[in-house]
């Protein structure tokens, strides 16, 4: 049976995407030129935050709604989604950000804070596995009675031959599939290491920073970054880099001196000047644009997937 509906792209963005078009009930396939485990957003860190993402008003509303679903799929111990109380802390004073509401955040007490630090924000929210949520969600979308087929689109033209519906999550990839010269790559690199008993995050969320420094636990893992290169392409690895990345967080957290490297992540979040989440009525069918989330791939994945099902309920 021919699908009805067809998204490009297999990254967080695209398989939250059809998910909820094929619960909702539709007959969907999931066309993508790299499997879920080979994208960006399986490179991720990750953790909800609505980072390098505009509009502000759409963006955290998006993320509200995200927020509520990645809290209640957090008690299923196979969508690697887990609640963690953290920090994030300022080296110069700045005032608590406008989604601090959303997770309850309150200001650290001076106590709190750790050496070099003047500010920050203490609250609890979702720290996903990011290889093993993209598998949970695959799993999810298959049992929905999604499919997906390993290829690569020239133009969203040839998609539109395919099926009547077609939604366009393919990222960075953007760039070159509908010829959108504001679609730029935020190179991000990160590395995970064994971890030694941190319970905890942490990000140094000081304005202007030059590097991003981060420390993500999972339960045998933690996730160390990273680094923002704007307009950097190129995803191969750089002892270097990591070596770099590694120093950071042993600066913040001590206890991850010595802790095993167990690999690299290299990945580039798809930034735009604003998300563009639209749709298009053609001859042949219906084009929705779900692409451009920055660094806030899995914080919105949700709340645009739902919108993307809301537009082609509207237009059907």
């Amino acid at each position: 049976m021919s699908a009805n509906a067809v998204v490009i792209g297999a990254g967080v963005a695209g398989l939250t995407t059809a998910l909820c078009l094929a619960e909702s009930g539709m007959r969907v396939r999931v066309d993508a030129d790299l499997a879920p485990g080979e994208t960006t957003s399986a490179a991720a860190g990750a953790m909800w935050d609505p980072y390098l993402a505009e509009p502000r008003a759409l963006v955290e509303r998006w993320a509200v709604t995200t927020l509520a679903e990645l809290t209640s799929l957090s008690s299923d111990g196979d969508t690697g989604i887990r609640i963690v109380e953290g920090t994030q802390e300022s080296r110069t004073p700045c005032p608590l950000p406008t989604w601090a509401g959303a997770v309850g955040a309150r200001r650290c007490t001076p106590e709190e804070l750790r050496q070099g630090f003047v500010t920050g924000w203490r609250y609890r929210a979702p720290v996903v596995d990011m290889p093993r949520y993209l598998d949970y969600l695959a799993r999810r979308f298959t049992r929905a009675g999604g499919t997906f087929r390993r290829h690569r689109y020239e133009t969203v033209a040839d998609a539109m031959r395919e099926a009547p519906v077609v939604v366009n999550c393919s990222g960075t990839g953007a760039r070159a599939l509908v010829d959108d010269p504001e679609v730029e790559a935020v190179r991000g690199r990160l590395v995970v290491v064994e971890n030694p008993g941190i319970a905890s995050f942490f990000c140094d969320d000081t304005p202007g920073a030059d590097q991003l420094t981060y420390i993500y636990p999972h339960s045998d893992t933690v996730v160390l970054g990273g680094t923002s290169g704007r307009g950097e392409w190129d995803v191969t690895f750089d002892d270097g880099a990591a070596e770099q990345i590694v120093r950071r967080c042993v600066a913040v957290e001590p206890s991850l001196a010595g802790a095993r490297v167990l690999e690299q992540r290299v990945g580039l979040r798809p930034v735009r000047k604003r998300v563009r989440l639209t749709d298009e009525r053609h001859e042949d069918g219906l084009l929705v644009h779900n692409y451009g989330h920055g660094g806030a791939g899995v914080t919105l994945s949700w709340g645009c997937a739902r919108e993307v099902v809301e537009r082609v309920r509207s237009t059907g």
